[in-house]
């Protein structure tokens, strides 16, 4: 899959854009502060209908509109793809697959798959579980896309039943009745996302060890995955065995409807919701060490970038390359990391990658660049000056 044509309006920085583009690497170059970013962002957005930048939508619009627009004609195969999606701050985006309306926006999510590896990925490594929770939440619904469904309930029921546990405190009687029927949505819902999840991480695990092995050295200490989860059952954060046996949905279920029990007290007394996947974490091992804590900053970069090569080696296995966005981070690697990135880069469908300057970038992938620069993108193939198509 690739990206053919990317419009955006009144999305970040750019109050315009008509692109044109190409399968193979595209670098987009420019000073900073000139909207790089911005363009990659609008596709990782496709993907996700999120930011990996900001929390919120709100920022995606320009200064002053209401709303914002991306749209984009994709390939895949001898088959194009056009996706249209309204931002709309404060309400419900809406989003348009072949010029037809889709009920539900989340319905997108799985149609178009990227890899995007930014500065910001380090936090995967030394960041909070927040940050390990949405990697994995998001890779789970892009290969599995009836999982959005899943997660979507879940959190509502996990805020409806925070509502309630809030409320149960002072008056226990008719609550606690009510309590006991949100308790078997949450498990019922919490027990097939701790499945996915602990399956996701089994089916990742080597793939990680493989991208960290071809980024680090073969020498280096090997990097594996595990989960630590407030169902004792799922994990208790060490690495996964290769080729262990993993619990089925129905005994996480079970697990968790037990656990809840037990914790019963303890989130009355707190008012919250004390068990369950959003709770959770991914724990990024390093030899027999948790990374987090423990890896020098460079182990922590070569973690970071071999979850993302393993992330795009376990989607392309399934039979399409996702489009691998590379924002600004070539600058940021060494001999040995920028060779394995760029060996990735290159063989894939379409790589789109960011840079301040030019000469950040292998010069393999310079084929084909956007300047951007005064509001302007303008297309140049093969640094021989020739115009494709502008933008303003």
């Amino acid at each position: 899959m690739y990206v053919r044509h990317l419009q955006v309006g009144s999305f970040r920085s750019w109050e315009r854009v008509d692109l044109a583009l190409s399968p193979g690497p595209t670098v987009l170059v420019g000073r900073n502060g000139e909207g790089k970013t911005n363009l990659v962002e609008a596709v990782g957005y496709l993907a996700t209908m999120s930011s990996h930048r900001v929390s919120g939508d709100a920022p995606l619009v320009q200064h002053g509109a209401a709303q914002a627009v991306v749209r984009a004609a994709l390939r895949r195969g001898d088959r194009e793809l056009l996706v249209e999606i309204e931002i709309n701050p404060g309400r419900a985006n809406r989003v348009r697959v072949n010029r037809g309306p889709l009920q539900r926006p989340r319905d997108l999510l799985g149609m178009v798959r990227t890899v995007l590896f930014a500065p910001e990925d380090l936090a995967l490594v030394r960041g909070d579980p927040t940050e390990r929770r949405r990697f994995l939440d998001e890779l789970l619904v892009s290969r599995t896309p009836r999982l959005a469904g899943v997660r979507a309930d879940y959190d509502r029921v996990l805020k409806q039943r925070n509502a309630l546990l809030k409320t149960a405190r002072l008056a226990r009687g008719k609550a606690i009745e009510t309590l006991d029927v949100w308790d078997g949505h949450l498990t019922d819902l919490g027990g097939q996302l701790l499945s996915a999840r602990l399956g996701l991480i089994a089916d990742l695990a080597p793939q990680l060890a493989e991208a960290y092995a071809t980024v680090s050295g073969d020498d280096a200490v090997a990097a594996g995955l595990g989960y630590s989860s407030t169902v004792p059952l799922a994990g208790d954060g060490a690495a996964l065995p290769p080729d262990g046996t993993l619990p089925g949905v129905e005994q996480l279920t079970a697990a968790m409807r037990e656990r809840v029990a037990e914790r019963r007290n303890d989130e009355l007394d707190r008012g919250m919701t004390l068990v369950g996947p959003h709770r959770d974490d991914l724990v990024i091992h390093l030899g027999p060490a948790p990374a987090k804590g423990f890896a020098s900053h460079g182990e922590s970069w070569s973690l970071a970038l071999g979850l993302k090569l393993a992330t795009f080696a376990l989607l392309r296995a399934e039979g399409e390359d996702p489009i691998l966005i590379l924002d600004d981070v070539f600058a940021t690697l060494d001999a040995q990391r920028r060779a394995a990135l760029a060996a990735v880069a290159r063989s894939a469908e379409q790589t789109l990658i960011t840079a301040a300057v030019v000469d950040d970038v292998p010069e393999e992938l310079r084929g084909v660049r956007v300047e951007v620069g005064d509001g302007v993108a303008i297309v140049v193939k093969d640094g021989a000056g020739f115009v494709e198509g502008g933008v303003t």
